[in-house]
């Protein structure tokens, strides 16, 4: 079972930043998105949940970046990509 790919808008918003600046950092992303969307729901459970309030969330970490995405049905939600600092920081 593969899962639909859904991206928000400020994760959007970062890959057309990253295809411009830094193209090895935007393939290494597109990668993972296609590798997770081809998952079953099984394994795709595999990737670590965050804490409370971020509970239904999902991460992946690519370098020093963290990917956050959540699974519904049959969609995964790609929502933000920033630096692992940043994002535990303005999460909490």
């Amino acid at each position: 079972m593969s899962f639909r790919i859904i991206i928000s808008d400020d994760l959007r918003k970062t890959l057309v930043l990253l295809k411009r600046k830094d193209k090895a950092m935007f393939q290494m992303v597109e990668k993972k998105i296609l590798q997770i969307a081809s998952l079953d729901s099984v394994s795709v459970r595999h990737f670590k949940n965050l804490r409370s309030p971020l509970s239904d969330f999902k991460r992946v970490h690519l370098g020093s970046y963290v990917l956050l995405f959540r699974v519904q049905a049959d969609n995964i939600i790609f929502d933000t990509l920033e630096h692992h600092d940043k994002i535990y920081q303005q999460r909490r």
